[in-house]
C-alpha cells in the first residue's frame, strides 16, 4: 500500500525559515508526503504541534473547568453542525448507511459530551475520603488533575467514534490532546485534520495525518498517556515507544471475539445480529458438544476484547461469564456494551489494557492525587511520632491508626473524644 498524508489546514503547515505556522487554507489533499523531499520539514513540524501543545497545557490555558466546558460544548457543536459532511466521508471510507453512522458513530459522541457537560463539575470536586482517628481533624481528599499531553490513536473501523469519544475524556481531565486519525479511512481523517481547528483550540488539540512514517514520528515524542485502538501487533509497537518514557498506555486491541449460541436460543436473532460485529464476509463456526467444550475452547485462546453469548437459559449465561475472561459481555445481542456509557470500554489480555466510556474516560485521562491537609495547630498531638521512639508512643501510634467499625457514628463525638485524646497525650508528655 502506498502511504500518503494530507498536510492539515493551519496546524502542520510549517515555514522554515520564520519556525512558525503558516495559516495556509487546506489543499484538498494535493499535498503528499511523496512530492517533499527527503530531510522535509513534515517531521520538524510535529515535534513542533507536540511541543506547542505542551506549551499551552504548562501555561494552564487547558485547565479551568469553564474552558473545558466550553471546548466540549463546542465539539457538540460541530458534531451537529458537520453531521452531513461526515455521513458523507463515513460513506466514502467505508460505505456506512446514515443507520450505522448515526447509531455507531455520531450517538455515542454526543450522549458522552452532554454526560461530560452536565457531571464534569461533580467529577472535579474533591472525592472526601474515610480517615483515622488520627486524621479526624484533618482535610483528606483525592484531587483529579489532568496527565498533561495525550496521544490518541483512532482505528479505521469507527474512524469518528474511536477517536472522538477518547477525546471527550481527555478535555474533560484538563489534558491537552494529540490526535492520530486512521489514515485508512482517509476521507473521515482529511475531514477531522479540517474541522477540529475550527472548533477546539487548534495549539490544545491538533491533528495529525499521515500514514506509518507519520505516526512512527509522532511515537518519537514524549506523553504523558497514549490511547490506541488497533491490532495487537501494533499495540506492541506503541506500548514499546510509550516504555522509553514510561508513558502508560490504554492499548484497545480487539482480536477475535467468540459468540456461543446455545441450543436454547433464537437463532435468526444470533444470526442477524452477528452481521454486526463481523467486519468481513466469513463468519466461522465451530461446532461444540456441550457447555463445558466451549468454555474451554474460550479460555484456550487470547481473552478477547468482547464475549457474546445466546441462550434463554440465564443460569448458563452467568456460568459462561463466571467461568471465562474478556473485556466485555453481551448476552442475546452484541455491540451493546459498547454503546452504554455508565460501563467501562477495554480489553483484558492480549485484547487491551486500560478502559474509557463516560466517567471511565475521565478517569483514564486524570491523575488520582492523594491529599491530606493538616492543621499546625494539632502538633501537640502528632509529636507522639518523633523521636525517640518508646513502645508507649508505638501503642498510641498505633491505635490512632485504626479505623472505627462504627465510623459514622464515630463522627457525632468526633470532637469530645479529640480533646480526651489531646488532654491524654499532653499529659503523657508531662509524665
Amino acid at each position: 500500500m502506498a502511504w500518503t498524508t494530507q498536510l492539515l489546514k493551519k496546524v502542520l503547515f510549517w515555514d522554515v525559515k520564520s519556525k512558525k505556522h503558516r495559516n495556509e487554507d487546506y489543499d484538498g489533499g494535493r499535498t503528499t508526503l511523496s512530492s517533499i523531499p527527503s530531510g522535509s520539514p513534515t517531521m520538524e513540524g510535529i515535534k513542533h504541534v507536540v511541543s506547542t501543545a505542551r506549551a499551552a497545557y504548562n501555561r494552564g490555558k487547558s485547565r479551568p473547568l469553564e474552558f473545558r466546558i466550553q471546548q466540549l460544548k463546542a465539539l457538540e457543536r460541530m458534531i451537529n453542525e458537520k453531521k452531513e459532511e461526515f455521513s458523507v466521508a463515513l460513506k466514502k471510507d467505508l460505505r456506512k448507511n446514515d443507520y450505522a453512522v448515526d447509531v455507531f458513530e455520531i450517538a455515542g459522541i454526543l450522549n458522552e459530551t452532554s454526560l461530560a457537560i452536565t457531571k464534569l463539575p461533580e467529577w472535579t470536586a474533591p472525592e472526601y475520603v474515610s480517615k483515622s482517628i488520627m486524621t479526624l481533624m484533618d482535610t483528606v481528599y483525592i484531587h483529579r488533575e489532568p496527565l498533561g499531553v495525550v496521544l490518541i490513536i483512532g482505528a479505521w473501523n469507527y474512524p469518528l467514534a474511536l477517536i472522538i469519544q477518547p477525546l471527550i475524556g481527555a478535555i474533560a481531565a484538563g489534558n491537552a490532546v494529540v490526535l492520530k486519525p486512521s489514515e485508512v479511512s482517509e476521507n473521515t481523517a482529511r475531514l477531522l485534520g479540517e474541522l477540529l481547528p475550527q472548533y477546539l483550540d487548534k495549539d490544545l488539540y491538533p491533528v495529525i495525518n499521515g500514514g506509518v512514517e507519520e505516526t512512527t514520528e509522532v511515537l518519537k515524542q514524549q506523553f504523558d498517556h497514549i490511547l490506541y485502538t488497533g491490532s495487537t501487533n501494533v499495540g506492541r509497537i506503541v506500548m514499546e515507544a510509550a516504555a522509553k518514557h514510561l508513558t502508560p498506555v490504554t492499548l484497545e486491541l480487539g482480536g477475535k471475539s467468540p459468540c456461543y449460541i446455545d441450543g436454547d436460543c433464537d437463532l435468526d436473532v444470533a444470526c442477524r445480529i452477528m452481521q454486526e460485529e463481523i467486519f468481513g464476509p466469513l463468519l466461522p463456526i465451530v461446532t461444540v458438544n456441550s457447555t463445558e467444550e466451549a468454555i474451554d475452547f474460550i479460555n484456550k485462546r487470547d481473552k478477547p476484547l468482547a464475549l457474546y453469548v445466546f441462550s434463554h437459559n440465564k443460569k448458563l449465561i452467568q456460568r459462561i461469564i463466571a467461568e471465562t475472561s474478556s473485556g466485555g459481555v453481551t448476552a442475546n445481542d452484541c455491540l451493546v456494551h459498547y454503546i452504554i456509557d455508565t460501563l467501562p470500554f477495554g480489553g483484558v489480555g492480549k485484547s487491551g489494557i486500560g478502559a474509557y466510556h463516560g466517567k471511565f474516560s475521565f478517569e483514564t485521562f486524570s491523575h488520582r492525587r492523594a491529599c491530606v491537609l493538616k492543621s499546625l495547630g494539632m502538633e501537640k498531638a502528632n509529636s507522639i511520632r518523633y523521636a525517640p521512639a518508646t513502645d508507649s508512643k508505638r501503642k498510641w501510634t498505633l491505635w490512632l491508626m485504626k479505623k472505627s467499625k462504627g465510623y459514622r457514628k464515630m463522627h457525632l463525638f468526633t470532637f469530645a473524644l479529640l480533646g480526651v485524646l489531646v488532654a491524654i497525650l499532653m499529659q503523657f508528655y508531662r509524665v
